[in-house]
């Protein structure tokens, strides 16, 4: 499956730490499984996937999967 990444969640990994940065890609490469979560408040069919602290929300179609955005926990639900 592929993976692309916004604009916002490639500037949200680079300014993580290396071992948060790794922790974060595993968790993505991995997808869909892992800790995840369909979004239902949301208009379209979005997920979220929950890494330690922080907050990996996507979307996904046949073969792809989009990276919408990275947060910490506490911001994650502000304008979901």
């Amino acid at each position: 499956m592929e993976i692309k990444y916004s604009k916002q969640s490639v500037k949200a990994i680079n300014r993580m730490d290396s071992a948060r940065k790794r922790l974060i890609k595993e968790a993505i490469e991995r997808l869909p499984k892992g800790d995840t979560k369909q979004i239902k408040s949301s208009a379209i069919t979005v997920y979220r996937l929950r890494v330690g602290g922080w907050r990996v929300l996507y979307s996904m179609d046949a073969d792809t999967i989009y990276v919408e955005k990275i947060v910490p926990r506490g911001d994650f639900y502000k304008g979901v």
